[in-house]
């Protein structure tokens, strides 16, 4: 073995040591969305191949057939992995829309994805509350997500599964200080949030939402992105592989150790085999360690 190739193991090991006492003490757990294991696998396969590679937890999308779900479910379960969460979103139709009918049909989307969520054992579902775009004003789009995320916590109540809110780029919570308004809003402990590290890279610091947010934080996404904050500056930038942006990720590490963050970060990137994933668990790892 080449004296660098010796080092390099050498270091791989120690990030993999320092992560798993990190989890030992109850650190934040590892998971990864379901669209990132090879589609060609079966669902056994492609669990076994997430828990191999070095996740705990799967973000699934909402599936509505109770069979499917039963059969997520087991195969989860078969392979010691957990099914931590609903990747719903919300976009089409949104709890925003101008026209009552589709607010009506995105309501009952949303009920589905709970009930799925339910039977899969999952404890959230990931929501986009709203969209304010040049046919829903920002006052519009803020009432008809609290008018619609009200009539949802009943439900989310009696499966005890949370709604998670989400930040991204729908011209909407374009701080952690309204962020933290409209969750607070609610005064349900089934209305949470679900934090996107590179979502607002663009416009904020990762670090200081993390912070501001605090304890309402249950969720938390990974992801990064080449490009600096600044709205008005110009600066468009790309999604990337993790590590290889802007993201200061010790400092957001520390961040989340600071808010006693301990339940799954989701890694939300394109899929790949299983060198490519575990080259992504490692850079978790990595995070993970504060490096």
């Amino acid at each position: 073995m080449k004296r660098r190739d010796l080092l390099a193991g050498s270091a791989a090991a120690a990030v993999s040591g320092a992560a798993l006492r990190g989890r030992a003490a109850g650190g934040p757990k590892k998971a990864l969305l379901w669209s990132m294991l090879p589609g060609t696998l079966s669902p056994d396969q492609r669990f076994r191949l997430a828990r191999d590679v070095g996740f705990e937890g799967i973000e699934m999308p909402p599936l509505t057939d109770p069979a499917e779900c039963d059969t997520m479910r087991a195969a989860a379960e078969k392979a010691g992995m957990r099914i931590q969460s609903v990747i719903y979103g919300g976009w089409d139709p949104s709890l925003s829309h101008p026209d009552p009918a589709q607010r009506e049909r995105s309501l009952k989307n949303c009920e589905a994805a709970l009930q799925g969520a339910r039977r899969m054992g999952a404890d959230c579902i990931l929501l986009v509350p709203a969209v304010v775009d040049a046919r829903t004003r920002y006052q519009q789009a803020w009432e008809r997500a609290e008018t619609g995320i009200r009539r949802l916590i009943p439900v989310a109540e009696r499966l005890k599964v949370m709604i998670c809110i989400e930040e991204v780029w729908n011209n909407f919570l374009l701080s952690p200080l309204e962020f933290a308004r409209f969750v607070d809003g609610f005064r349900s402990p089934w209305v949470t949030a679900y934090f996107d590290v590179g979502n607002v890279v663009t416009f904020g610091w990762p670090e200081d939402w993390i912070r501001t947010l605090g304890k309402r934080i249950r969720k938390v996404h990974l992801k990064d992105y080449r490009g600096g904050p600044g709205l008005f500056g110009g600066n468009r930038g790309s999604f990337v592989n993790l590590r290889e942006g802007s993201v200061n990720w010790p400092e957001v590490r520390r961040a989340l150790a600071e808010i006693g963050f301990e339940d799954y970060m989701t890694v939300e990137l394109g899929g790949g085999d299983e060198a490519y994933l575990r080259d992504v668990s490692r850079r978790v790892d990595l995070i993970l360690a504060g490096q």
